[in-house]
């Protein structure tokens, strides 16, 4: 039920500030931040003005503001977005830290629950003038419009007003919304319209639904309201949009306010024309903020598009981008793309309200210059990201709204989903090669990681709980111990040898084995021996930098499978002789296509992302590199490996990938593992002499190796970690300025 107690608020409001004596023409709220208040009464803290985004100081003037922000999800691990689990201690914190980074907005998405306006009251109290402003975002109902293909339809419209008019009574504290499975409920009363900076209405829309709708309603009348309309060149799609702008300018009025307001835009419905884009669908309709405009809106009115450096892909094929180069003789296409999109909007102010690259071992497209969607460590993310930050400030935008403030387990990618089944758990762990997982500045660390450091000495694993490290039964000649443990995120070992050990003279194997198959290793992996009884799925190699790496089995390669002759017959098939009994961990990339299906031809990309990279997850240390796997130091060797690496499609229920054919769809399938047999072996780099489990002997039964197994879990331990990424966006937010010179 709504509860209209503002406007006794706001008359009580008035009378006290009339007679403090407050100058006509702005007023002070009982917070101390500063509003202009319009001769109607109405109030603004921003609004537009030309190409500028501007606030009300203080001092009583309107001055440019460069809007620096992050955008902030709703959940935490071990939590689906819908759960909405975050608490006011979370928000406190992250409020805080966030203001020390420099940003000046939080966006988000949608209608969080009420703690966290709450919280953002709370924590700003003590800020004066100077607090942290939020950005509204408006969920549309997106998993509808991509199945009706018809922003029209009746019920579409419906829900978006609703969640329209829930937002803006939500931010304003004037509502109590039941509760209602995977949306945010219950009694909102903080108001927390005086830190609102903007509205943002929507979500990427899908280019073949704005299609279908101008086609079928082209005859539909431009949209024509009280506080924004459609121009004379406004589609049918834009009308929809201008209707849903003035929509929410009507419910945000009630309350004696006006902000600037958007709609959520991205690169694939940009107004631009990208001849060097193979995919029609990226490139086959527009959507223009310049056909809308505010009416009788104040509180004025941006653009803002959602700009990776990485997708669609002209950002890499389109040599109408490879027009400014880099300090490093590169092309810069994104700043490129950034000048050529706003030369269209010369006379309102456009933002990039989502931009950025993740922390993560995965990759799932190459950027122009190194800007890829993943494969980065910590330091390379934050570099990036600053660069991309200074690029959207240099080219004369209003904003920069950086993606993401923290890592979300849940998260998918296109190119490891059809591995992690079932797909409801993927909260419940972190795939380091699902790069989505891993945009945040913010880390998301599993349990484990602040507890065992990467560094080649085992004396912190002495600190862990006695049932949570396993020793390996066996015995190997030239290994006195190999640890086991695992988290949320890695298998862990710490192996104690004889001797210190020799990359240069000596190799580490380790075999793993989840299910029945595998494959023998080579005669130059395993000279002279044979295994028995079952086989390994992944073969751990550790030896030189660059040959230390994980692979898999070539029956059981995921990759193979999936875009070979048993799936999308993209990879080429190799001759018996070509044929190795294990291939390269690797990752798609981009898939292959053709015309008539693409513009032109677009060939199979792919990545190995087995490779296993030595050095310390020791934060205090110069040579610290998050994407660090293993390390030795005298006779120690310690590692970590990503579970999907071991064939692990769920580690929280212990499901593995099996080995049946692909099902419909090139669906793959699953079976519970009863844990994992680690086989262990050193082989001199001169291939003459092996020490394995099976002592003089040259076979070996593997089933006389008990698994390492556990206990699925439901809930997750993790530990948050400010990633090196936040403070080099520390640094560049630092030394942006608010008045931009005119470009």
């Amino acid at each position: 039920m709504i509860k209209r107690r503002t406007l006794i608020i706001w008359i009580t409001a008035a009378a006290v500030l009339i007679a403090g004596g407050i100058v006509a023409g702005f007023t002070v709220n009982h917070s101390p931040v500063t509003a202009y208040k319009d001769q109607d009464g109405t109030r603004f803290t921003f609004k537009t003005q030309g190409d500028r985004f501007m606030r009300y100081d203080k001092d009583g003037n309107w001055k440019e503001v460069f809007v620096k922000g992050v955008n902030l999800g709703a959940t935490v691990p071990g939590h689906f977005p819908g759960e909405l689990p975050a608490t006011e201690e979370d928000y406190l914190r992250w409020f805080k830290q966030i203001d020390e980074m420099g940003a000046n907005v939080i966006r988000v998405y949608t209608v969080h629950q009420p703690v966290f306006y709450s919280a953002l009251v709370k924590y700003n109290k003590g800020k004066g003038d100077d607090p942290l402003y939020f950005m509204q975002g408006i969920w549309s109902p997106e998993e509808e419009l991509i199945e009706q293909q018809d922003a029209y339809v009746e019920d579409i419209s419906k829900q978006f007003r609703a969640e329209i008019q829930k937002a803006v009574a939500a931010v304003y504290g004037d509502v109590t919304v039941p509760p209602k499975q995977g949306a945010s409920s219950g009694e909102y009363t903080a108001n927390a319209g005086k830190y609102l900076m903007a509205w943002h209405v929507g979500t990427e829309w899908d280019p073949e639904m704005v299609k279908n709708t101008n086609k079928k309603h082209s005859s539909v009348p431009v949209y024509k309201g009280a506080y924004f309309s459609g121009t004379p060149d406004a589609s049918p799609f834009e009308s929809w949009l201008a209707g849903l702008l003035d929509y929410t300018a009507q419910q945000e009025k009630q309350y004696g306010w006006e902000h600037p307001v958007t709609f959520t835009n991205w690169v694939t419905t940009d107004v631009l024309s990208h001849p060097g884009e193979p995919l029609f669908e990226e490139d086959m309709v527009s959507v223009d903020a310049r056909h809308v405009q505010p009416t009788g809106w104040k509180g004025g009115y941006f653009a803002a598009y959602h700009v990776y450096p990485y997708y669609p892909d002209f950002f890499r094929t389109d040599s109408t981008l490879q027009t400014i180069k880099d300090k490093q003789g590169d092309f810069n296409t994104y700043k490129a793309y950034l000048h050529q999109l706003k030369a269209k909007f010369k006379d309102m102010p456009i933002m990039v309200t989502e931009y950025g690259v993740p922390s993560s071992v995965g990759v799932s497209h190459f950027g122009a210059g190194g800007r890829d969607q993943g494969g980065h460590n910590e330091q390379e993310q934050g570099k990036i990201d600053a660069s991309l930050t200074q690029d959207i400030y240099d080219e004369g935008y209003a904003g920069a709204i950086l993606f993401m403030w923290q890592d979300e387990w849940f998260k998918k990618t296109w190119n490891t989903m059809p591995f992690e089944i079932p797909a409801d758990r993927r909260a419940y762990w972190i795939n380091v090669l699902t790069n989505e997982k891993m945009f945040g500045v913010l880390g998301m660390l599993p349990g484990k990681e602040k507890q065992i450091t990467i560094d080649g000495k085992l004396n912190d694993w002495d600190g862990l709980a006695q049932n949570e490290v396993k020793h390996w039964q066996g015995k190997v000649p030239g290994i006195q111990d190999m640890r086991i443990t695992h988290d949320e995120g890695y298998l862990y070992l710490g192996i104690r040898l004889d001797k210190d050990f020799d990359p240069k003279t000596s190799k580490l194997y380790i075999g793993a084995d989840t299910i029945a198959g595998g494959n023998e290793p080579s005669a130059a992996q395993l000279p002279g021996k044979k295994l028995e009884g079952g086989a390994p799925e992944a073969l751990i190699e550790i030896g030189k930098d660059k040959e230390s790496q994980v692979e898999i089995a070539s029956d059981y390669d995921f990759h193979a499978r999936l875009y070979g002759k048993e799936g999308y017959w993209m990879l080429p098939e190799t001759t018996k002789e070509q044929e190795t009994p294990f291939h390269p961990w690797k990752l798609a990339i981009s898939l292959q296509m053709n015309p008539p299906d693409t513009r032109f031809a677009h060939p199979f990309i792919d990545k190995t992302i087995g490779t296993l990279k030595r050095g310390t997850t020791d934060r205090s240390k110069a040579q610290f590199d998050s994407l660090t796997s293993w390390q030795y130091s005298g006779n120690v060797i310690e590692m970590r490996i990503p579970w999907m690496l071991l064939g692990f499609s769920d580690p929280s229920s212990l499901q593995v990938i099996d080995y049946s054919p692909l099902k419909e769809r090139r669906a793959f399938s699953t079976v519970k593992t009863d844990g994992i047999r680690l086989i262990p072996w050193l082989v001199e780099q001169n291939g003459t002499r092996v020490s394995w489990p099976g002592g003089t002997a040259n076979t070996f039964d593997i089933n006389d190796i008990v698994p390492y197994s556990w206990q699925p879990w439901e809930t997750v331990q993790y530990s948050e970690q400010l990633k090196q990424s936040y403070y080099s966006m520390k640094d560049v937010y630092s030394q942006l300025s608010d008045e931009r010179a005119s470009k």
